[in-house]
């Protein structure tokens, strides 16, 4: 099945492209495989293919010219897919048009120095917790959740999709049970996970306004 990633990297006019990565999601492994040497996240430490074509992809490349630069059937793989899914989105846009909290596990962001911010994503939908939900909208339905790093590896990660589960579990009761309505259930579902998330990571909720205006992207 995959650990599945979305993965933002910025241009140099501020918007970014836009990739998928199958396994990126893996204990967040990609923190620290993208880098200046391997841009979209191969063993290969000295890629020119690959930061040349991320390069031009900063410069405003778009995604139906990459072609020419995966012709080499001796190129190494990469982690992250080197032809974008979309260019020139904002990460606003990314987050409420691509991003899939359901099948998305993960999304990285990346500056145009390198600096990677990893974010696990934890999705709203009820319907495998409620006997009365049907169906949940899978994308820009959910919340962005940075982790803690010690000796390069996410502290707490499990922990907090541990706590997340239960919680949604929680909610689904009560919906079944007519404590919640629909409405009050995601609204106490958002306030119980800021609470448990505190000050200790970063907590995105999209609203239709930016989550990204206060993020820090460099932030580890």
């Amino acid at each position: 099945m995959g650990h599945r990633a979305l993965v933002a990297y910025e241009r140099t006019d501020g918007q970014y492209t836009h990739h998928y990565s199958h396994w990126g999601a893996a204990n967040l492994k990609l923190k620290h495989r993208i880098s200046a040497k391997s841009p979209f996240g191969g063993d290969d430490t000295d890629s020119k293919w690959a930061k040349q074509l991320l390069a031009e992809l900063a410069d405003g490349l778009e995604a139906d010219a990459v072609d020419g630069y995966l012709v080499d059937e001796d190129r190494p793989s990469t982690v992250v897919e080197p032809k974008p899914r979309a260019t020139a989105l904002t990460l606003d846009e990314i987050v409420a048009d691509h991003l899939d909290y359901l099948h998305h596990e993960a999304f990285f962001v990346v500056s145009t120095t390198f600096e990677v911010t990893a974010y696990r994503t934890l999705w709203f939908g009820l319907q495998y917790d409620s006997e009365t939900v049907e169906q949940g909208e899978t994308v820009g339905n959910g919340a962005l959740a940075t982790v803690r790093w010690y000796d390069g590896e996410p502290v707490g990660d499990g922990h907090l999709q541990g706590q997340f589960a239960a919680l949604k579990d929680v909610v689904g009761d009560m919906l079944d049970k007519g404590v919640f309505t629909p409405s009050t259930a995601i609204q106490y579902l958002k306030r119980k996970l800021a609470e448990r998330v505190g000050d200790r990571q970063e907590l995105l909720i999209p609203t239709g306004e930016s989550p990204f205006e206060t993020a820090s992207l460099g932030k580890p």
